[in-house]
């Protein structure tokens, strides 16, 4: 095992063995450490250094480390304290299921964390439950997921982001093959002759360092200081998640997570802990009642918010108002892109991103790393310093995660229009969602099996999109009296126009290469 909060001399290697709270350090001597050990201790040098010791990054360190790859891996992280976010606390069962894979379901236990049974969807206070559906037609099976023959239903877990990362942390201090570095990347070192990237400058309280790996990843997240330098596309972010944390709350459906749906944009409900609860509101850029001139974000989630909630709710929502501890983070977009730098790929957050209202971002990283623990195997891939080969199975991999990344982001994207509808014709696309997932049977066990990361089948994704479409068109026209049927048929077009306006752009943005 190799920790290192400030890489030490040559002459005196240390290893502290915690990561909050180092212990005296305890002296190796090198003729104890393995050759690829202390070639990364002395010299600096793996055969994958990951930059970000998060979701990605973690379990990707952990998985090219372990028998069959066996690679030497450095993991640097500018921080290994605790992290204390607000989203990256729900654990769809595609991502439980790809966490098994991966052998790190024990980061699971231990945490307080929380199964998860589906979604209570809730719509203008009348609410329509949509569970995780069992092994359907096109859904990803795991072992366990049968049992005596019957069609289990799957689930997912909700935790407090940080506990889950220092879980995965652990297990990473924990192999011989990883070296866990904490030090802030400041620059990327390339070769002056052929542009090929050898590794990363650091600065940590030792000084400058330098870093090498035949392949380096760059999975730095969200906020990725270096994704400019590689990736033309442009972050898009609308809106932000405003957070907080209630305690004891009295959930309408427990173990479920909670959609609310009304005049605004959504709110999420969600619990964390075995008394935990987190509430996330939708604030778009821009909107009036969370503008500075009318008293800001918290008059807003007071006197907007607060009185849209279930009666159960309002109690712990108003004490997490009162005590303040309001928090934030962007809702951004960003389309995945191929890698192209030779010994280098960028991954997670740093290339692609999506809207956090379906909690899929977790499930795509940890679906990535199965799909790279193919793709980068030493029978396909002995030797990572070759680039050429490394970056075909980068194309590779663009490409072939397509079946579940795709229908995430998309989905993400057009759930999110749907939910925060500003205008006429996305109300009515709206309630045709609710109206839909009313139906029950495959109009449930279809969109919750796609969001869930269960089913890897765009066409599928289509096909229910545009159900909700003219199930919409349909409850106009029922609705609408006969002497106005000229106008209600234009309606009807148009809320046909504004279902393809909304999902073209996201389909059109996962087929660019």
């Amino acid at each position: 095992m190799s920790h290192i909060h400030d890489t030490p001399p040559p002459s005196s290697p240390s290893l502290p063995t915690s990561i909050s709270s180092p212990p005296s350090p305890t002296i190796i001597k090198p003729t104890e450490l393995s050759p690829k050990t202390l070639r990364r201790m002395l010299h600096h040098e793996s055969d994958v250094l990951i930059v970000g010791a998060g979701i990605l990054g973690t379990a990707l360190a952990i998985t090219l480390a372990r028998p069959p790859h066996s690679r030497s891996v450095t993991l640097l992280e500018k921080s290994l304290k605790e992290p204390d976010r607000i989203v990256g606390e729900l654990l769809q069962p595609g991502g439980v299921s790809a966490l098994k894979d991966l052998g790190l379901e024990e980061c699971l236990e231990g945490i307080d964390s929380v199964r998860v049974k589906g979604y209570e969807v809730i719509y203008y206070g009348q609410g329509v439950e949509i569970g995780y559906p069992g092994n359907t037609v096109g859904s990803q099976r795991s072992e366990g997921d049968v049992a005596g023959g019957k069609n289990l239903r799957r689930e997912g877990r909700s935790f407090h982001h940080g506990r889950f990362i220092r879980r995965l942390r652990e297990l990473a201090m924990k192999e011989q093959n990883v070296s866990v570095v904490e030090s802030t990347v400041t620059e990327v070192v390339k070769c002056e002759h052929t542009g090929h990237i050898l590794g990363v400058q650091c600065l940590n309280s030792c000084g400058k360092n330098v870093y090498f790996g035949q392949l380096t990843v760059l999975a730095d997240g969200y906020a990725s200081k270096f994704r400019k330098q590689y990736i033309s596309r442009s972050v898009v972010s609308k809106s932000r998640f405003w957070g907080l944390e209630l305690i004891d709350a009295v959930l309408p459906k427990p173990l479920h997570g909670h959609v609310l749906l009304g005049d605004g944009a959504p709110v999420l409900l969600y619990q964390i802990g075995s008394r935990e609860t987190r509430a996330l509101v939708d604030v778009p850029e821009g909107l009036d009642t969370a503008s500075t001139k009318n008293g800001g974000v918290k008059r807003h989630l007071r006197e907007v918010v607060l009185p849209s909630l279930p009666k159960c709710v309002k109690p712990s929502f108003e004490r997490a108002l009162d005590e303040g501890k309001l928090r934030s983070m962007p809702n951004s977009f960003l389309p995945p892109s191929v890698n192209r730098f030779p010994g280098m790929v960028m991954l997670g957050d740093a290339m692609n991103m999506r809207h956090p209202l379906t909690g899929g971002g977790m499930t795509v990283a940890f679906n990535d790393v199965v799909l790279l623990k193919e793709l980068l195997s030493p029978e396909v891939v002995p030797d990572l310093g070759n680039t050429k080969l490394v970056l075909k199975q980068m194309e590779k991999f663009h490409w072939r995660r397509k079946g579940l990344t795709s229908v995430i982001n998309i989905l993400a994207q057009a759930l999110y229009s749907l939910f925060a509808a500003n205008d006429p014709q996305l109300k009515a696309l709206q309630l045709g969602c609710f109206r839909y997932f009313q139906c029950g049977g495959q109009c449930v066990d279809g969109p919750v099996g796609l969001l869930a990361g269960i089913i890897r089948r765009p066409l599928l994704l289509f096909y229910h999109f545009f159900s909700v479409a003219l199930l919409s068109i349909w409850l106009v026209l029922s609705e609408s009296p006969l002497y106005t049927m000229p106008l209600t048929l234009i309606s009807s077009v148009s809320i046909l126009y504004k279902a393809c306006v909304v999902l073209s752009p996201f389909v059109l943005s996962e087929l660019k290469n």
